[in-house]
């Protein structure tokens, strides 16, 4: 996926597993997916290792002569990192750390760090110091093996369960105490939230790197923080955005990814609040993305898990510059914006469609669509703020101006 080696990247493998489960394509996607995490991380993927397999190997997550083949290629390449693309028990990674003696990751690891880079505000590092302390309370014991190993000898005989007891107390200590710090955070929040008076919510939701931020930048006016890596945002930005003369509130809230760690997911659930509370969501969804339906069913499998599945909601379908009809395998060859790329009129033929007046088809980089954009949120807002404020709707007219009776 990168363009051009950078020797100031961290080299690392990702491994991987075929099983009933999870066939080669869907392999080869995760995979993909696996590779841009670690290039948001800050790392450089040489190789890949997939194998066959009807479940993963409970000791080593992969075979034996597989291993092999992956420590051969880390000692002739001098490979810094391996990574896998499912959660690795505790017996796992000290296994495979055995064997392969460099640093070994698991998804979970490897997302957990990116959440640690990008947290900017006070509530987003308590947030994911919540979340690795409870991915790591249960590897205790596997790190102080780890440590034991190393250390060995005279005199180092011992001490490592008193040590791993005294560090499990700690960490379940600094537990209860982010829990707490959450908690008081979560009323300040509320507090603040309250204090907005009664402006409709607007709650921006989808898979991560689909563009809310870019298109929130672009309705709002604003500066949020935006690229092309996974988790740019993290922290849930809300700003006053006014169409035509009717304010409402917009808020840009963290992505969502498949095989999101559970950790994550409930320390990051409070942060959520925004969605939760919001009168109408913006699912906005990378059309040009090839698995895009499978984004959808994650972002609403996490939407059911905070009650806020049956919101009123509309389907924004983003990048549609993007999109390739036929892409090639290739991914070197970069292929020409011909008639291959669906116009407008196409998009609003396909069974996306369907759903009605709540699928809208964009792009927010190049601001393809978004008059009808504004005027479908413009309708869906006034809706909203007039069913609260019955007298107000002489006062916002509908989009071209007409008084609604």
């Amino acid at each position: 996926m990168l363009e051009k080696k950078d020797i100031s990247l961290e080299k690392a493998v990702l491994v991987g597993v075929v099983t009933r489960e999870q066939d080669e394509a869907k392999s080869k996607e995760y995979l993909d997916e696996l590779e841009f995490l670690t290039y948001t991380a800050g790392g450089e993927v040489v190789k890949r290792f997939t194998q066959k397999m009807d479940m993963p190997n409970p000791k080593t997550f992969i075979g034996t002569g597989k291993m092999e083949d992956v420590k051969a290629f880390i000692d002739e390449n001098d490979i810094t990192t391996a990574i896998f693309d499912d959660e690795l028990s505790a017996a796992q990674e000290r296994n495979i750390s055995k064997i392969l003696e460099c640093k070994v990751l698991d998804r979970t690891n490897l997302i957990l760090d990116i959440f640690a880079q990008r947290a900017q505000t006070s509530y987003a590092r308590t947030q994911v110091e919540l979340a690795q302390c409870e991915y790591l309370l249960p590897r205790l014991r596997g790190m102080w093996t780890h440590l034991e190993r190393q250390k060995g000898g005279i005199g180092m005989r011992g001490p490592g369960e008193t040590e791993i007891e005294t560090d499990r107390r700690i960490v379940r200590d600094k537990i209860a105490l982010l829990k707490e710090r959450i908690k008081t955070i979560d009323k300040q929040m509320s507090v603040q939230r309250g204090n907005r008076g009664s402006m409709v919510r607007v709650a921006l939701v989808g898979y991560t790197n689909v563009g809310k931020s870019t298109l929130m930048n672009v309705i709002s006016k604003s500066e949020v923080f935006a690229e092309n890596k996974l988790f740019a945002t993290l922290d849930t930005t809300v700003r006053k955005v006014v169409i035509q003369n009717l304010p409402f509130l917009l808020s840009d809230t963290v992505g969502f990814i498949r095989k999101l760690p559970t950790q994550l997911v409930e320390s990051f659930k409070s942060t959520l609040d925004e969605v939760r509370e919001a009168d109408l969501l913006l699912h906005v969804v990378d059309i040009s993305h090839p698995n895009f339906e499978e984004h959808i069913e994650s972002v609403n499998k996490i939407l059911g898990e905070i009650d806020s599945i049956n919101k009123p909601t509309i389907m924004v379908f983003n990048k549609i510059d993007a999109y390739k009809a036929e892409p090639f395998d290739d991914e070197d060859v970069e292929m020409e914006r011909t008639e291959k790329h669906y116009s407008l009129e196409e998009w609003k033929k396909t069974w996306m469609n369907k759903i009605g007046e709540n699928a809208l088809f964009i792009s927010a980089i190049n601001k393809s669509n978004l008059e009808d954009f504004k005027k479908r949120v413009y309708d869906e807002v006034r809706e909203i703020h007039v069913t609260r404020f019955p007298y107000n709707k002489f006062l916002y007219p509908d989009y071209d101006g007409n008084t609604i009776e």
